[in-house]
């Protein structure tokens, strides 16, 4: 089955079909965020609209019709979510999604009827409503999912959403691991080529359909250039050393890392085993958010992104008001920073230094009394309020609200390089950087003059990436001005 709308050039027109053709080009992130507020956006304004129409009596109940809306809401999607229905395996089929919604719905709609009759409420009250609005929800979001599970199946078809693979090793267990994924997966992963260290005669140029196209010391650089999402290890038990040299180069990376155990005489339970097809596999890295977690996670930085910039743009203009009469120059300071994956990004500030006096790539550190710096750009980097422009960085997606912060590329400790200080520091990385972060709140901000203050930075980043969550998110959103205060140890 396939939903087509071509235009008179060959393109998708129409609504549904530029949504369709959107579907088409996306990454798996872009596509579960848009159903993730598709299904919020639709639950919300449904509930509103058929209260509106049908209750009209009841007027004066605003919060309480809120907290219904927002019950249902939740539930539905935590729901979904329980069940894995925000995957592109689950969204590209299209029973499965009717199944979960048919559960997700009814157990929302069930709990809160349940919850209003325990609370005392008169749910009789409430049954007309509750029955248009389930009525409504079952069929906008089976609609949308026919929409969505018909795109994915096409870029599938065409392997635009497949995993981009490399493969480390080489011999015959790495020909056979290649033969088994394209009879079971070739759908599921794009093998990009194979690294391996040996020579010719002991590892052939060509595997197969596929060539050789680097060593191990060109690995991680050819990780990061082309965005590998999986990396497998098909290497034997008893290249014990090549593997560990291996996982220090690839911890860093923020990529999906397994080793192949189609060979090996180790039989483990099922459960032990992670799958690509048939094909067993053995964990070693995960990326720190799966695509799903990534999607919730930019969609709650950008609506509330949104939502801070509304809010916060009388104080903004006053500020760049205060920083154009302060002194020469733009008001916005755009700085190169290393972003997700080491990529650069542009980070903007308020200028808070003498145009003539600014340090583009970080390489000598504001200090106390810095002479540099201007009489308002003393108070807007003591208050912090020179990086509330980061927030248009958020709606761009180069910056997230909570991350590790994101430093200047020359920026040292000890009159040495971040990354030379401290091992394994652009494993922190793995995620897109943000503007306050779990280190700022415990009070390793502002000047990172000895190594002890970025080797503690570094820790904190690496334990925020380890145990993400969102009301870890909340939390350190919630801490962040009390660290403002609290915290002396920023110019």
């Amino acid at each position: 089955m396939s939903i087509e709308v071509m235009g008179s050039d060959g393109q998708q027109g129409g609504f549904f079909g530029r949504l369709a053709n959107w579907f088409r080009q996306a990454s798996k992130q872009k596509i579960i965020a848009i159903v993730l507020i598709f299904d919020v956006a639709s639950l919300i304004a449904g509930g509103l609209a058929t209260a509106m129409t049908l209750l009209p009596m009841l007027h004066g109940q605003d919060a309480l019709f809120g907290s219904i809306i927002l019950a249902v809401t939740v539930l539905t999607v935590y729901i979904l979510q329980r069940l894995w229905s925000y995957t592109i395996p689950a969204l590209g089929t299209l029973p499965r999604q009717i199944r979960a919604l048919l559960i997700s719905l009814g157990g929302a709609f069930t709990l809160v009827t349940g919850g209003l009759f325990l609370a005392g409420f008169d749910v009789m009250t409430f049954r007309t409503w509750f029955l248009v609005w389930l009525l409504y929800a079952l069929i906008v979001l089976p609609l949308f999912r026919l929409l969505a599970a018909t795109a994915i199946s096409q870029a599938e078809a065409r392997g635009e959403l497949a995993r981009r693979a490399v493969i480390v090793g080489g011999g015959k267990a790495c020909e056979d691991l290649l033969l088994r994924l394209e009879k079971t997966s070739e759908k599921a992963i794009r093998i990009l080529g194979v690294f391996d260290d040996r020579g010719e005669e002991r590892s052939p140029e060509v595997i197969g359909r596929y060539r050789k196209i680097g060593t191990f010391d060109e690995l991680e650089h050819y990780c990061r250039d082309q965005k590998v999402d999986l990396l497998i290890i098909a290497l034997p038990s008893t290249a014990e050393e090549r593997i560990l040299h291996l996982m220090r180069k690839l911890w860093e990376l923020p990529i999906d890392v397994r080793i192949a155990a189609h060979a090996s005489r180790l039989k483990l339970s099922k459960r032990a085993y992670s799958y690509i097809g048939g094909v067993p596999f053995l964990a070693v890295f995960d990326r720190p958010l799966s695509d799903m977690n990534s999607a919730v996670k930019a969609v709650f930085d950008r609506v509330v992104a949104l939502i801070a910039l509304i809010a916060l743009s009388p104080l903004m203009v006053l500020v760049a008001l205060a920083v154009k009469l302060d002194s020469k120059g733009p008001v916005l300071f755009r700085q190169p920073r290393h972003g997700f994956n080491n990529e650069l990004i542009g980070v903007y500030k308020f200028r808070s230094m003498y145009t003539d006096l600014t340090d583009q790539h970080g390489a000598k550190q504001v200090t106390k009394e810095d002479p540099r710096v201007t009489r308002v750009g003393r108070f807007i980097r003591k208050t912090s309020i020179d990086e509330l422009p980061q927030l248009f960085n958020v709606l761009t997606g180069d910056l997230s609200l909570v991350g590790p912060r994101p430093h200047a590329t020359q920026s040292k400790a000890g009159n040495k390089l971040y990354q030379e200080v401290v091992d394994g520091y652009y494993a922190r990385h793995r995620m897109k950087p943000g503007i306050t972060g779990w280190a700022q709140i415990n009070g390793w901000r502002g000047e990172t003059d000895t190594v002890e203050k970025i080797e503690r930075r570094v820790e904190h980043d690496l334990h925020y990436i380890e145990n993400w969550s969102l009301p870890f998110d909340l939390y350190i959103l919630a801490m962040t001005p009390v660290s403002l205060v609290t915290t002396k140890n920023a110019y």
